[in-house]
């Protein structure tokens, strides 16, 4: 029996653990308060910009106008259905369960991830329809301006959505007393990510439909059918396009990063209850502490862009993102020093993920840039006609699945085997492993802020380009747009990589939280187990995952066709303002912008509800209908095996099928670009025409299907850890 002595040591080494996890949790909430500060000072920076001309004002006001009513209509929306679902999962636990209190916070969670992740959202969107104006102002005298400008009014967007995601959970945590309750209150914060990654599910993929479906009306009756240049004034489309850049790429981009940051800080927490005889609440608090560094480093790299003379801005930017890199590293050693006993095998796996994210953003370029041998023989084939055009694109598009899995898999391999071996004594070394993965997670993610601010750049200079061109600015201001927009296009096709690079790894972290939940529901049930198999040679386990995978096809199917409807009345529309009013094309007569507009938004909201709904009920469905097939042979429910099969094979499909979705749609769209450079007959020439058909093929995989393949992704991963009780 221990003795008195040895128990108010105890107590007093338990003292000491919550003070520290205390103090750790503050940091977080404190630099994440301080994120947010920077993100204000940013956007005052942004708004005291010069606002142009009275003509370059016009423009910015229409395109302000128009996001704001999409976001507006989108979110009332996206509110009722999130406030549907909240009292699902009330009732679910409360009946389901019995158990009141669980059912309350996993409400509490829902709701606040939904909240957060429209609130990252917003802020993402409001200050780009405000910054283009500015940019475009600057870029009439100064391209550094202008440059630093569009970078830090893309910050605002970085910072909030991962300061925003911090204090969502670390606050939650704090306020279930994570401190006291370590060991089950990141089980009760999962609905979190769930919200999260429900709301930004809705708002990637309306945003996505909305910038798409007016981009191909703009392209193909502006572009191949009127042969007028693009974001030319007399097109009827141009205003929704550029609100499309706006809605899709800032918004809905995200909203899709705020669910990831917040889904895998939570699934690393909910691994870290397995190592927390070796760490305490340190191997808890790890992720969150991590990220928060990772905040600074994003902020010092932000701050430190300019561009030198007359050197590509791609390299002013990509020092920045190197600066990052490195401070976040620093900051990742410190926190596994603090929180995880200075663990080289632990950091050593924290630099793989980072190392992942070089490779993906390289992998990217050499698929999507016209300097490199694939988007170059997308071009010549357009020689032959837009047929060959879609062939070897598509070709392409498949080949690009094979380096990023290869990438994958050894990012996977590797931080799994650094984590078994990392000498942890008394931890089940598969678990250990499980932890390793996890860390490689939160290496990749570590500079996402900044990664995030390059993707809102995109949209910013893009926007900026159409305002200048609109405005009838002289040639040597386009020169100069046209440059800041060619790296926009750039770095959206590397986010693009990096967001699924990231939620490859996210997706395998969450599904081993789901494996760790269903067997901590288990005990806490009574129930004895054996080893958690999924059986494939199992008739009902294969039926789910087959479904799973067939999950991933029918969304996608559902989002290109609402493109195309869209689309469709788009151009109707575009024509008929050709056919009734000539004086558009001779520019005596103004089109009538709002058609359009007005067109796409409800066009895009009512196409987003049925492909939203589907990953939301399917994997539910599958556990309960399935729960009825009594257990396995190691004492399983059959409904959460055959879950579990779901999520595996509904994940490994839905990360190919994105990946050749946003490399090849980026491959189609830069052959495109690589003609209108001059190449191969220019602007204008039949080989453009047939480049922009393949763009147009291309444009609703690489902006609305496949970026919205990463939130089902984890979209999947998160309802199955929130519903995991409901199977057993």
């Amino acid at each position: 029996m221990p003795s008195m002595t040895d128990g108010i040591a105890l107590w007093l080494q338990a003292g000491a653990a919550d003070q520290a996890g205390h103090g750790y949790l503050y940091a977080v909430l404190g630099i994440s308060l301080l994120s947010l500060v920077v993100a204000y000072l940013f956007a005052r920076y942004v708004l005291a910009q010069d606002t142009g001309s009275a003509e370059m004002q016009k423009i910015s006001n229409a395109i302000r106008k128009g996001a704001e009513a999409f976001l507006r209509r989108q979110y009332v929306t996206i509110v009722t259905l999130a406030v549907a679902l909240a009292v699902v999962i009330y009732l679910g636990y409360f009946f389901g369960k019995s158990d009141a209190t669980l059912a309350v916070r996993m409400t509490i969670s829902f709701v606040m991830g939904a909240i957060c992740s429209l609130a990252a959202g917003f802020c993402g969107m409001w200050v780009s329809i405000r910054a283009n104006i500015r940019t475009a102002s600057a870029a009439r005298t100064d391209l550094n301006k202008a440059l630093q400008i569009a970078l830090r009014g893309g910050a605002v967007t970085g910072l909030s959505v991962v300061a925003l995601s911090l204090l969502g959970v670390g606050g939650l945590f704090w306020f279930f007393d994570g401190i006291g309750n370590a060991k089950v209150v990141p089980f009760q914060i999962v609905a979190f990510g769930f919200g999260a990654s429900f709301v930004a599910l809705f708002a990637q993929l309306g945003g996505g439909i909305y910038t798409k479906a007016a981009d191909v009306g703009a392209d193909l009756v502006g572009k191949v059918e009127a042969g007028i240049p693009e974001d030319d004034p007399r097109n009827p489309a141009v205003i929704a396009d550029l609100v499309g850049d706006n809605v899709g790429d800032c918004a809905g981009r995200g909203a899709d990063l705020f669910e990831s940051t917040a889904a895998e800080n939570i699934g690393a927490m909910i691994l870290g209850v397995a190592l927390y005889p070796i760490f305490g609440i340190g191997g808890i608090m790890f992720p969150l502490l991590a990220r928060a560094f990772g905040l600074i480093a994003s902020i010092v790299g932000v701050m430190i862009v300019r561009v030198k003379g007359d050197e590509d801005p791609m390299k002013s930017l990509n020092r920045g993102y190197y600066v990052t890199t490195v401070l976040a590293m620093i900051g990742f050693y410190v926190a596994v020093r603090l929180l995880l006993d200075g663990n080289l095998h632990l950091f050593a796996a924290g630099i793989i993920g980072i190392v992942t994210a070089f490779l993906f953003v390289w992998i990217t370029q050499y698929y999507t840039e016209y300097r490199y041998r694939p988007v170059l023989s997308i071009a010549e084939s357009a020689k032959t006609g837009p047929a060959t055009v879609i062939i070897s694109g598509f070709a392409v598009a498949l080949e690009c699945t094979g380096l990023p899995v290869l990438v994958i898999s050894g990012a996977i391999l590797g931080s799994y085997f650094l984590g078994v071996h990392a000498g942890l004594p008394g931890v089940d070394p598969v678990a250990a492993g499980f932890y390793g993965t996890a860390i490689a997670t939160m290496g990749m993610l570590s500079t996402c802020a900044y990664i995030l601010a390059m993707d809102t750049f995109g949209p910013i200079t893009d926007n900026a380009g159409g305002i200048i061109e609109m405005s009838q600015q002289p040639e040597e201001i386009r020169k100069r747009t046209d440059r800041l927009d060619a790296v926009g296009n750039t770095t959206k096709a590397l986010t693009k990589g990096y967001a699924i690079g990231s939620a490859a790894l996210a997706a395998f972290l969450l599904f081993t939280a789901y494996i760790d939940a269903v067997k901590e529901e288990m005990a806490h049930a009574g129930k004895q187990i054996g080893e958690f198999v999924i059986d494939l040679g199992n008739v009902p386990v294969f039926t789910a995952a087959l479904i799973g995978a067939t999950l991933v096809f029918l969304f996608s199917a559902f989002a290109i066709r609402a493109v195309s409807r869209a689309a469709q009345t788009v151009i109707e529309a575009v024509r008929e303002q050709f056919r009734n009013n000539p004086g558009i094309m001779a520019g005596t007569s103004e089109p009538d912008y709002g058609a359009c507009v007005d067109i796409v938004t409800k066009g895009a909201l009512k196409a987003m509800v049925l492909p939203g709904i589907l990953p939301v009920v399917g994997p539910v469905a599958v556990g309960m209908i399935f729960r009825g097939f009594g257990v396995t042979a190691s004492n399983l429910p059959v409904g959460a095996v055959a879950v579990a099969a779901l999520l595996m094979v509904g994940t490994i499909a839905g990360i190919l099928l994105a990946l050749m979705m946003n490399n090849g749609g980026g491959a189609w769209d830069n052959a495109k670009k690589f003609v209108e450079t001059g190449k191969l007959g220019g602007k204008g020439s039949d080989v453009h025409k047939a480049t922009v058909v393949g763009d147009t093929v291309g444009d609703p995989f690489k902006d609305t299907a496949g970026p919205s393949l990463h939130v089902l992704i984890k979209l999947l991963s998160t309802i199955t850890l929130v519903a995991a009780p409901l199977f057993i």
